[in-house]
């Protein structure tokens, strides 16, 4: 049977997305992308924008044109079941909470239809177990030669615009002993990065040791070669365990940071609980323990209350701090948030422009950061072979294609080069 598990939204989705494909290429089904035809889809859908929710839709319809059954979960179909099941009549939701039951899926198909059920009857009588946020701990990751290990789930704020706290509930961590042991049993199943992941991953034990301390206890276990890639980190509760954390070697120079703006008055009515001065704070340390990290953030364009000169204090803090990429989102009231009917809203064509005017931004600050990165020294992960050479990402999130990589090289390995054009790497 061909199988595609697609997936829209955070690395989270991503993380437990790869452990629905890996159960099913290790019980001897093929996993495929979305270009080639399958008879079982699996979607994994986002909440965070009406943008992706859309796409979702679009997906749905056509993959139910398509394959003989479609799977649809995530925060999306945990927010509007019915909405998605009228997409067609070989549509399958299963609600977030019982998400992790998809574990089981493949044996409970391969039961049935051995048996002589039709796969639709058989997706159809699927009965989901007990399960754990955290049962997702895929080994093979199909789609990607990195390993995501999810620490983390749900989420405390109450942000005035997402309704992802609601679609996933309160912050709970997985233990830190647990923590260890799976990214150790990754280790001896040969991958050299892990990417650890959360839906809000600085929430990690944040009325404990927090994050940082699970990093410290979990980065001496690791061997010197291992790499640890995070990934959204909001920035309430980064602190200076978790800054400490970041500065081994082991640690990769990249983060992401969703400060979605830098006007304390936009901020607080928004619900974000910090403020202009600690985003400074946290790019300051970042940079004093990591030269010149990839510091990536999420920007959202017109939020309630941004007038121009809030929009201009977040537009100058962006290019001043000097950025490697901005993540630019319109506005997008959300069902059931607290800004969803808010009065003050900006227009959609102001909002547009900011939007555009950001994007543009962007562009001009990844390449002055791509024009730094040139002569210097970094690792990257192999991941395709095309054309003669190998290509992958950089341990500071650059794409490139890698020349003079030993001819014993394979997906997954880490090489070290000096970076001799924007896109290039060269072994030495």
């Amino acid at each position: 049977m061909k199988v595609c598990v697609y997936t829209l939204g955070c690395r989270l989705n991503q993380c437990e997305s790869e452990a629905i494909a890996d159960s099913f290429s290790r019980n001897g089904h093929e996993v495929v992308d979305a270009r080639r035809g399958a008879d079982l889809y699996i979607v994994n859908t986002c909440t965070v924008t009406a943008k992706a929710e859309q796409k979702a839709r679009r997906m749905i319809r056509l993959f139910s044109t398509e394959g003989q059954a479609v799977v649809v979960t995530g925060c999306y179909a945990q927010m509007a079941q019915a909405e998605l099941e009228e997409l067609g009549e070989n549509i399958v939701v299963v609600p977030l909470v019982k998400k992790a039951g998809l574990l089981g899926l493949c044996a409970h198909i391969d039961e049935t239809t051995n048996a002589g059920m039709d796969l639709l009857d058989a997706v159809r009588s699927f009965a989901e177990p007990e399960t754990s946020v955290f049962d997702y701990a895929a080994s093979s990751f199909s789609y990607h030669s990195r390993a995501y290990l999810k620490v983390q789930d749900g989420c405390d704020n109450e942000c005035g615009y997402c309704r992802v706290h609601i679609a996933r509930g309160p912050s709970t961590s997985l233990g830190r002993d647990e923590v260890v042991a799976r990214a150790l049993q990754l280790e001896e199943e040969g991958f050299n990065e892990i990417v650890l992941t959360g839906v809000n991953l600085t929430m990690y034990d944040h009325e404990g040791e927090g994050l940082g301390g699970m990093m410290l206890a979990l980065i001496p276990r690791l061997k010197d070669t291992t790499r640890l890639r995070l990934s959204s980190m909001e920035p309430d509760h980064i602190d200076e365990r978790l800054i400490e954390a970041c500065s081994s070697h082991k640690v990769h120079p990249h983060f992401h940071i969703p400060l979605q703006s830098a006007s304390d008055k936009v901020l607080e009515r928004s619900s974000r609980k910090y403020s202009a001065s600690h985003l400074e704070w946290v790019i300051e340390q970042l940079r004093k323990v990591k030269d010149d990290p990839f510091i990536a953030c999420d920007v959202i364009a017109g939020l309630p209350a941004e007038g121009e000169e809030e929009f201009r204090q977040t537009y100058d803090f962006l290019k001043d701090t000097g950025f490697a990429a901005l993540h630019v989102f319109p506005f997008s009231p959300r069902p059931d948030t607290a800004l969803y009917k808010a009065r003050d809203k900006v227009s959609e064509r102001v909002r547009d422009e900011r939007a555009a005017s950001l994007r543009q931004l962007s562009e001009s600050l990844h390449s002055a950061y791509v024009a730094r990165q040139i002569g210097r020294r970094q690792e990257v992960l192999l991941e395709t072979r095309r054309g003669g050479l190998w290509h992958g990402t950089s341990g500071n999130y650059l794409k490139l294609a890698v020349s003079g990589a030993p001819a014993f090289s394979s997906r997954g390995q880490i090489v070290s080069g000096i970076i001799t054009a924007k896109d290039m790497l060269s072994v030495c």
